[in-house]
């Protein structure tokens, strides 16, 4: 892995939640690799979602100092502001992907930072939105070698296309 990594809030709750050990064993080992290799990647709306989370909802919650403590050190990793650039990207890809609001905020904040891989839950396993695919880190190995996906220019059609005849131009 040598691209960045955008991580989604769920990985975060789930280190952080000892009530699913599988799913805590699976995100602290894409945590250890990513602080290893310096590829991890967030966004403000993610420490914010993880924030609420862990002192809010979860069955041991966090004390807010707690949760500030692990937000701030997430600093580290740059997360994306919500901003203009964020909002407008957000935007194109829920119309194009049908998307939710939310959903499309985290592909565009992956796509802005030139994160190959969106470790989420949330998503379809697999989908590639615009160059960043969507990966399940609890039914993927963190060793285990990312796909690589390669996208082909179509040809151009040699046929005419269909529909009413253009008008002939005046000359």
């Amino acid at each position: 892995m040598n691209s960045p990594v955008f991580v989604d809030s769920n990985v975060f709750i789930y280190a952080r939640d000892p009530s699913e050990p599988a799913k805590q064993a699976c995100a602290m080992d894409w945590f250890s690799r990513l602080w290893r290799e310096n590829l991890g990647r967030t966004s403000m709306q993610v420490l914010s979602e993880f924030y609420v989370n862990v002192t809010r909802k979860l069955a041991q919650p966090a004390s807010p100092e707690e949760a500030w403590e692990e937000v701030r050190t997430f600093f580290a990793w740059r997360p994306h502001p919500i901003d203009e650039a964020l909002l407008r990207r957000a935007r194109e890809i829920e119309q194009r992907w049908r998307l939710s609001w939310w959903d499309s905020m985290i592909v565009a904040a992956a796509q802005l930072q030139g994160c190959a891989i969106l470790l989420t839950e949330d998503l379809q396993d697999g989908a590639v939105f615009g160059g960043v695919t969507v990966r399940n880190p609890f039914t993927h190995n963190v060793n285990e070698p990312a796909a690589a996906y390669a996208v082909h220019p179509v040809a151009a059609s040699r046929h005419r296309g269909r529909g009413r005849p253009r008008k002939a131009m005046a000359v």
